[in-house]
């Protein structure tokens, strides 16, 4: 019997995987990943928040699955002995300008389902002591876990399950053939019964070779955090976002406490010279070819110059980025920061430039290609498995 394949070991496809196992228990699932590790790339390199669904437009499919998968996240975790907590989040309103913004999203959250209020008196200072706004959100339901931990936890599952995990096998393309569909590996071909491509930052690139257009581009965008010195740490007790920028799908540089105790100042947002280019001296000559010669990468930087800009100064000039969390938190100053992590976020760019903000989907025969898996992808990735997993069987 020809297995189910899904392309790409990270968390996404490790729930797909999963949930294909749950739908289907007699059919073997096989994941072929290209690096010899699981989570080695977005899942491994993010700030470790259960987000709550606060952000996302109403109706999207992102927002009907956030509040659903943070629920099954935190279960997850309690079941298989994996670390987490629920510290809840601010989100706050540092100028008089951002107060009806935070209306804004006090709405958007309530439509959602998050369970969203208004800091009473006094709380933001009794929770954030060092923090200096106007007013801010309470969002209770938000927690924090290492993804790595759970993405290693559901691959023992599907392997547990009789599943299958091939690490160090590069997919270069999928085609069909017959009812079925054969997968074009560096270690030779395989032959499946279906096919979930969870391809992450080279999503486009194996749609692409497998002769379907598109429509987008993955553009990697570096998202760069500082962090505070073991003894700055007691600035910050939990997390901290600012009001984000609702033409934008970045959050802006917000303060997070991480389940480890370390507190990350950041993200920006800045183009990366490489899909998994980690740092500026990091640079693949195709994948930068591939981001110029698109139209909608020119497009974009049309739309977001200055912001571009400004995202650019923050990497390249440690006080802008303190500069940008000082709105926030006063007290913080240059020399209580440190250069930390960064992760490569795959943006799916249209070619008029819009930013695709939702999930994206593109079936081919047997094959479904996921082209988009923005955040809260790991928050959600159970029902967001098991709603792939539904797909790729629908016909």
């Amino acid at each position: 019997m020809a297995p189910t394949i899904v392309v790409g070991g990270g968390i996404v496809g490790l729930a797909v995987a999963r949930a294909l196992q749950d739908l289907r228990p007699d059919q073997p699932v096989v994941v072929l990943e290209k690096e010899t590790q699981v989570a080695a790339h977005q899942t491994g390199h993010n700030s470790g928040v259960i987000h709550s669904g606060l952000y996302y437009k109403p109706g999207s499919l992102k927002a009907r699955l956030a509040v659903t998968g943070a629920e099954q996240m935190k279960q997850y975790c309690e079941a298989n002995g994996i670390t987490y907590d629920v510290p809840g989040k601010l989100v706050v309103a540092s100028s008089d300008r951002e107060l009806a913004q935070l209306d804004r999203l006090l709405g958007i959250g309530r439509e959602n389902g998050v369970p969203v209020r208004m800091a009473e008196p006094g709380e933001i200072e009794e929770r954030e002591p060092e923090i200096r706004v106007r007013a801010a959100l309470v969002v209770d339901s938000t927690g924090r876990v290492n993804y790595r931990d759970v993405a290693a936890s559901l691959a023992r599952d599907v392997r547990n399950r009789g599943g299958e995990i091939r690490l160090g096998v590069a997919v270069s393309s999928v085609t069909t053939a017959g009812s079925g569909a054969v997968v074009h590996t560096s270690a030779g071909d395989v032959e499946a019964e279906r096919v979930a491509v969870c391809g992450g930052l080279h999503a486009d690139r194996i749609a692409r070779a497998s002769g379907i257009d598109p429509g987008v581009r993955i553009l990697p965008f570096r998202g760069e955090y500082s962090e505070l010195l073991p003894d700055r740490a007691w600035l910050v007790k939990g997390l901290v976002y600012p009001v984000p920028d609702p033409d934008l799908p970045f959050l802006g540089v917000h303060l997070t406490r991480g389940i480890d105790g370390v507190v990350h100042i950041g993200p920006n947002a800045v183009p990366a010279l490489a899909r998994e280019g980690y740092t500026w001296s990091a640079i693949s000559p195709r994948d930068l070819w591939d981001s110029l010669t698109y139209r909608g990468s020119w497009r974009l930087a049309r739309r977001y110059g200055r912001i571009g800009a400004q995202e650019m100064a923050r990497s390249l000039a440690g006080r802008a980025l303190v500069k940008a969390a000082q709105e926030m938190l006063p007290p913080l100053q240059v020399a209580d920061v440190r250069k930390s992590m960064a992760g490569v976020r795959a943006q799916a760019v249209a070619r008029d430039g819009s930013l695709v903000d939702d999930f994206m989907f593109k079936r081919s025969g047997p094959t479904l290609h996921v082209l988009n898996a923005p955040s809260p992808a790991a928050t959600a990735c159970l029902p967001i498995g098991a709603h792939i997993a539904q797909e790729l069987y629908r016909s």
